[in-house]
């Protein structure tokens, strides 16, 4: 992997965020009986600005679906759906796609075989370090190859990977037209999507217009079905006590409300998605010299915490301990938490590792105190300060020097991948869609060539990830399942709950994939 400032890595992690969460199951659909209205405006609140609409760069690649097509689509229930793409097959390091006949880009040139492999030689070049794109693609090299006559693309890579058709199959296509002129992408679509980027202005609002004759959409979506909205204006609205006020008045049609406002839009009429989300991921410092290295020590201060609490704090309320690493409906998910985390009695533990302690004293081991920074930002959720707070509390009980900082974001970042200066991180989970989106914050080489931070060195784990990365798709789950429950019985790292978000409609109906991503031609405006 090639060397990744602090900066692009927190792209990175906040796009893995918006992004891959797209990936597979745990979709939803909202509903409404009143009737359909062709031809209008559908008004979308976001909580930032889109700087660029590159779907290659940090920033584009979140509002890529409303202009730009893949070659397969994930059905709000996780099943691999036509895109661009009629068919496929995939093996452990090939995946072969058959382009659909009659696809155009945004310009009218017909979208050729040749057009999609430069697309993926392009957006997979490592020189290019075009963060959006590589939050999509396999982490693995690969080549791209056409064959125009039987429009047939094909992909090799350079190593087993199990997921090629959901990652490789995933990446927007961006047009030759594009390509020719990637500066122009950052105020203009190319691509073959039904949207077209038609009016940007700094800061917001956005507008896309939708594209006649399209018919190649998720499992042959068309934008002649009734009630397609033939405007799309994308707002930038921060706050989500804002977002609810304009839905409950009608200034928006569409907004992800988190927090206590949801209960505020409860029983007006709105259609609903909810949104699983998994809250407060904490990692734990292993590099060499750092108390944590110690997986007794641990297993220890993860036995100490009282897991439902730290739920009930993450979402504000009653609260559900994390089940795995990944949200519900994310690919292989499986209830493993439970069976694996250590549960032993935490002051037995830590006697047995050598620690000591004398009545209300510091535990102390070969003369030295156990202190421990623990750090987090509200910029990743506005209740892990209070996580932290909580698990502070906790293992101070048990005789822990802890040290609660809570850092800006990019101060957070500079923690974890430049100065390494903490003992425990509470952030905010990548969210990935596919269990192999965790494995270079897990394993591999530290912040001065890769993505894993906390110097995790966990050879179970790296050997199941190897047996799994030979599995193809989904027959893998069970081995991948197994790498998490690696990482649960080490305390490598902790999910603190399972939560839920929700998009809202106001006089729309709509789809949404995993994570929340709306699904642009299940958009329907109602009366």
């Amino acid at each position: 992997m090639p060397r990744r400032t602090p900066a692009v890595v927190l792209a990175t992690v906040l796009i893995a965020s918006a992004v891959s969460l797209g990936g597979c199951g745990d979709g939803a659909a909202s509903s409404t009986t009143t009737p359909l209205v062709d031809h209008g405006t559908v008004r979308i609140a976001e909580s930032s600005e889109t700087p660029s609409f590159d779907p290659y760069s940090s920033f584009g690649a979140s509002q890529a679906r409303y202009a730009y097509d893949s070659l397969v689509n994930l059905a709000p229930d996780g099943t691999m759906v036509t895109g661009l793409a009629s068919s496929w097959r995939a093996t452990a390091t090939t995946a072969t796609f058959v382009l659909r006949p009659g696809i155009t880009c945004s310009d009218g040139t017909p979208l050729t075989a040749s057009a999609v492999a430069r697309a993926l030689t392009y957006a997979g070049d490592p020189a290019r370090q075009l963060a959006g794109a590589r939050t999509v693609l396999p982490n693995v090299p690969f080549t791209a190859r056409a064959d125009d006559r039987t429009r047939t693309v094909s992909t090799t890579a350079a190593a087993p990977f199990p997921f090629l058709t959901r990652t490789i199959g995933q990446l927007p296509i961006v047009c030759p037209a594009g390509l020719d002129r990637p500066a122009s992408l950052a105020r203009a679509t190319q691509g073959t999507g039904p949207y077209v980027l038609t009016r940007y202005t700094p800061g917001g609002p956005y507008e896309f217009t939708v594209r006649g004759g399209y018919s190649w959409g998720p499992a042959g979506a068309t934008t002649a079905a009734p009630g397609i909205p033939a405007h799309i204006v994308i707002s930038v609205v921060p706050q989500a006590s804002t977002a609810a006020n304009l839905l409950l008045t009608g200034g928006i049609e569409i907004a992800d409300v988190t927090g206590p406002d949801r209960a505020r839009l409860t029983g007006h009429g709105l259609s609903t998605t909810d949104i699983a989300t998994v809250v407060g991921l904490t990692f734990f410092n292993q590099r060499p010299g750092r108390p944590l290295a110690d997986r007794a020590l641990r297993r220890a201060m993860v036995s100490a915490l009282d897991r439902r609490g730290l739920a009930d704090v993450a979402v504000g309320g009653r609260g559900r301990p994390a089940t795995d690493f990944g949200a519900e409906g994310s690919l292989c998910h499986a209830d493993v938490a439970d069976a694996n985390l250590p549960s032993q009695n935490a002051a037995e533990a830590l006697r047995a590792a050598g620690w000591t302690r004398s009545g209300d004293g510091p535990l102390t081991k070969d003369g030295r105190p156990l202190r421990l920074r623990l750090i987090t930002s509200p910029d990743l959720g506005p209740t892990l300060p209070s996580v932290a707070e909580l698990m502070a509390r906790e293992w101070t009980a048990l005789g822990a020097d802890v040290e609660q900082v809570t850092e800006s974001l990019p101060a957070l970042v500079n923690a974890m991948y430049g100065s390494a200066d903490f003992d425990v991180v509470v952030g905010s989970t990548p969210g990935f869609a596919l269990p192999v989106g965790f494995v270079p914050f897990f394993s591999g080489p530290t912040t001065a060539q890769g993505l894993n931070f906390a110097g995790v060195t966990d050879p179970e784990y790296d050997a199941l990830v190897a047996r799994a990365l030979r599995e193809t798709d989904t027959t893998g789950c069970g081995t991948w399942n197994r790498a998490a429950a690696a990482l649960f019985r080490s305390a490598d790292a902790l999910p603190i709950a399972d939560g839920r978000s929700s998009v809202y409609g106001y006089r729309t109906t709509f789809a949404t994939s995993f994570g929340g991503q709306l699904i642009p031609t299940s958009i329907r405006l109602h009366q």
